[in-house]
This record gives structure tokens, C-alpha cells and sequence, in this order.
């Protein structure tokens, strides 16, 4: 019993001295870059879109499943901004906002209907093909171009991903603190709602039950399709909120922008605890594993490690944490067997 609770608090604090253990290496590899309280609101902003983005992730990969259509999703979502904007005109940011979460919603409802309706054996199958269709969607639509939002109608829509709170300057107008940006404070609102959601709701401890046990929930007359079409209708709603944060973070609509969007919520979530095998990880876990990417990325880019190098090492980074998880499932196994040949 001592060693399992040992095991388990080392599990909790293991990507958080991670964490600190690579702040500390950044920080003193480049004291007069990395350090930087500017820099470290960057990195928060950098961090938003990829913790919004990881919140849907993770309650897939709870169910035991996947959602590899994410990046596109979020993606089709800020196009789908430029082109109303564009095209038609709208500007109203209420009506922007809700169109782009809307489509990126409707998407993941789709990811969960093929999944659960046609019986589909993975969600692997039913997300790679919707991350093809959303990306060709996007492409369609922009007409393979970039969008800027230049248009000043949007300037409240890109306030969520490119202001910040409490910014402040000297008489002389320098910045004497960057702020804190929006788009992070938004993530720490929606992931004490998701923590609440997760913990203390019946559909949230069902979302865990359907991935750690779907026997169980089976038995117990858990509606596992209706659970699982909402999980990936979930994670498209935050695909879609990511696309709006991602209009001001970026200031146009890119369909080729979200590459690495996918593998980066993937990292986040199993850095942070959750397990492909399902039933397990928690939204603060998937937040650090974000964090983590982030501060990653950062410090290669101002260690001005090019484009290659770093697809590399987060290319490592994921492997790595696959492979813990895996040694960690042998082990929780290889315990369960035991103290049932013990009992």
C-alpha cells in the first residue's frame, strides 16, 4: 500500500519538476531571454491554444479513444471567421464567434455519430478521415489563401487572443509589465469549469467509467454511444473555441496553420497523466503537459533552433511519453495481478 501511494505522488509531481527542471535549464542557458517576464506571458499565450485545444483531447483519450481531427477543426473554425467576415461582410463578433465554434461543434458531433452509430472499431478510423475532409473544407472555402483580419469590425474578436489584462506603461509610454494575457485567463476559466465538470458532475464520472471500465458502465446502463457522441462534440466545441483565441493570436486564417495542433494536445494530455488505454487524466495534469510544449518550443526558438530540430525533439518528447505510459499500464497490471493472487 506505501508503495503504491509513493508511486502515485511521484506520478502527480513528475511533469510538474519536469517543468521547473526546464525553466531552470532555459533560464540558465539564456538569462537575458528566457527569463523575461515578457516572455513568460508569451509563453502563456503560446500555451492558450494548445490547452484548449488538449481540454477536448483529454476527455476523448479518457473514453479510451481519440481525436485526431482536432487541429483541423480549430483551423476550420478561424476560416470560417475570415471567410464571413470577407465574403460576406459580417463583422458582428458575437455572430463570428458563434459560427466558427458552431461548425467546429457540428464536426465533433459527426466524430461521435460515425464512431458510435456505424460501430466503427476505433475512433482512430472516424477522426483521421474527418481531420482530411476538415482540412480540405478549410482549404475549399479560403480558396487555398490567407485571410488577414484586417477588417476593424473584429477588433473585439481578436481582443480574446492578442490583448492582455492589466498592461501597464511609464510617462514615456515603455511597457513596464506585458499584462496577462486574455486568451489564459480564459483557459483557467474554462478548465475550473471542466474540473468541476469532470469531478463533480454524474456525466463526467460516467466519461471516466465508459473509458476505465466499459463493462461496468455497460452493466451499471451507462449510455456509453450517447456519452461518447458527446465527448467528441465537446472536443470540437473547443477545437472551435481555439480558432476563435487563434484569431487574434495569429491575425488571419491559414487552412495549413493547424499541423501540429494535433500532436501537440496529444503530448499535453499523456504528458499531464492521461493514458491511451482510458479512465484516467485530470484538466490541471493536461494544462501543465501544455505548459511543458510551450515552454519547449520557446526555449528552441530563442535558442534559435530551426524548424527541423524541433520537430525532433517534440517528435522525442511524444515518444517518450508514450512509452512511460506504457511502462506505467505494466506496472498498474502487473500490481492488479498480484494482489489478486494475493487475495
Amino acid at each position: 500500500m506505501k508503495n503504491k501511494k509513493t508511486r502515485e505522488l511521484l506520478e502527480k509531481l513528475a511533469t510538474p519538476l519536469a517543468l521547473i527542471i526546464l525553466v531552470l535549464i532555459f533560464s540558465i542557458a539564456m538569462p537575458t531571454k528566457f527569463p523575461k517576464i515578457a516572455n513568460i506571458m508569451n509563453i502563456l499565450r503560446q500555451a492558450s491554444i494548445n490547452c484548449l485545444i488538449a481540454s477536448g483531447m483529454l476527455c476523448a483519450l479518457i473514453t479510451a479513444g481519440i481525436d485526431l481531427s482536432v487541429g483541423s477543426n480549430c483551423v476550420l473554425s478561424t476560416c470560417t471567421i475570415g471567410v464571413l467576415m470577407q465574403s460576406f461582410g459580417i463583422t458582428n463578433p458575437v455572430l463570428l464567434g458563434l459560427a466558427g465554434v458552431g461548425v467546429s461543434t457540428f464536426a465533433g458531433f459527426i466524430n461521435g455519430t460515425l464512431l458510435t452509430r456505424l460501430d466503427l472499431p476505433h475512433p482512430f478510423v472516424s477522426t483521421m478521415g474527418m481531420k482530411n475532409v476538415l482540412l480540405g473544407v478549410a482549404l475549399v472555402i479560403t480558396g487555398s489563401q490567407s485571410i488577414s483580419f484586417t477588417n476593424k469590425g473584429v477588433d473585439s474578436l481578436m481582443w480574446i487572443g492578442k490583448e492582455s489584462f492589466f498592461r501597464t506603461t511609464d510617462a514615456a509610454g515603455k511597457v513596464t509589465f506585458p499584462g496577462i494575457p486574455v486568451s489564459f485567463v480564459l483557459v483557467v476559466v474554462v478548465f475550473v469549469i471542466f474540473d468541476i465538470f469532470l469531478k463533480k458532475t454524474a456525466l463526467g464520472r460516467q466519461i471516466y467509467c465508459v473509458g476505465g471500465n466499459p463493462e461496468a458502465a455497460r452493466l451499471s446502463g451507462i449510455p456509453s454511444k450517447n456519452v461518447l457522441t458527446f465527448v467528441y462534440s465537446l472536443s470540437g466545441f473547443m477545437a472551435g473555441l481555439a480558432g476563435v483565441v487563434c484569431v487574434g493570436r495569429l491575425a488571419s486564417a491559414n487552412a495549413n496553420a493547424g499541423a501540429t495542433y494535433d500532436n501537440d494536445a496529444i503530448a499535453a494530455c499523456i504528458v499531464g497523466g492521461a493514458s491511451f488505454t482510458g479512465g484516467k487524466g485530470t484538466i490541471w495534469g493536461t494544462m501543465i503537459g501544455a505548459l511543458l510544449m510551450s515552454v519547449i518550443r520557446n526555449g528552441l526558438n530563442l535558442a534559435g533552433a530551426s524548424n527541423d530540430i524541433q520537430y525532433i525533439v517534440i517528435g522525442s518528447v511524444i515518444i517518450l511519453a508514450v512509452t512511460i505510459d506504457v511502462m506505467r499500464n505494466k506496472v498498474e497490471a502487473k500490481a492488479r495481478k498480484m494482489a489478486a493472487a494475493q487475495g
